[in-house]
């Protein structure tokens, strides 16, 4: 907005409320913040929300809703909702639904990398009728916001179907050292999953989608095996436990 100072509320100055807050100060926004937990420059969400060009929610999933509600009675006309916390599609179209009844144009936002150490140029990818509008406000504050057509939720879609990949890795990366550790070979299995992941291509995909569905029956009984030894060695088999269900019910054993 050439000429013209933004003001952009941040409501939520936890770790990535904070950080996200830092980076626009100094990239010459003014900020005004508030969160009930910690200091800030305002007494509550409606205060913050006074005069500002966009709202950034940056709370809780769970606290969303009651910090859209609480905050509307602040907001400007033409005043942009963009709410970043990590939340299912079907709640960001009920933010949106609020918003839009109050004529407040509303934007989801998921974040797409840990915020720490990247700060305002974390990767964020935006839907909703106002995406383009919150790109705007931000890009020139440095800001990377990649904007993606259709409405809100489908933003929040794209991060969570990344994340029962990423996370579920994740987790049955720590599950496996964690057992091969009590097995006393985690340099020997960490070695493995070093391999396996460096030598990784497209072909993977198929490879492992493939061979999960030929071979469900026989990695029924392997995985139930794991889990038992698992259990021997005192780890809980949480994610060998999961794989063994689901091969189980695709090969329809169950």
């Amino acid at each position: 907005m050439p000429g013209k100072t933004v003001t952009i509320a941040v409501l939520g100055l936890g770790e990535a409320g904070g950080a996200l807050a830092h980076d626009l100060r100094a990239a010459g926004a003014t900020v005004r913040g508030y969160d009930p937990e910690l200091p800030g420059d305002c007494s509550s969400e409606a205060d913050a929300a006074t005069g500002a060009d966009l709202v950034l929610s940056v709370n809780s999933a769970s606290a969303a809703e009651d910090a859209l509600r609480a905050g509307l009675a602040g907001l400007r006309a033409g005043a942009v909702w963009a709410d970043l916390n990590t939340a299912s599609p079907g709640m960001k179209r009920k933010l949106a639904e609020i918003a839009a009844g109050h004529d407040v144009p509303f934007t989801d936002i998921a974040i797409m990398a840990p915020v720490p150490g990247r700060g305002l140029k974390v990767p964020m990818l935006a839907s909703g009728v106002a995406a383009a509008a919150t790109a705007d406000l931000l890009g020139p504050l440095g800001a990377s916001v990649e904007v993606m057509g259709g409405d809100a939720g489908l933003a929040a879609e794209r991060k969570l179907l990344r994340s029962v990949f990423f996370k579920g890795m994740s987790s049955a990366v720590v599950e496996a050292l964690t057992a091969a550790r009590a097995a006393g070979c985690e340099g020997w299995l960490r070695g493995v999953i070093v391999a396996e992941l460096t030598a990784a291509a497209e072909s993977t995909v198929d490879r492992l989608t493939t061979g999960t569905y030929r071979h469900a029956v026989r990695r029924t009984h392997e995985m139930a095996a794991a889990a038992a030894m698992l259990g021997e060695l005192g780890v809980p088999a949480d994610i060998a436990g999961a794989a063994r269900d689901q091969l189980a019910r695709l090969s329809g054993t169950v």
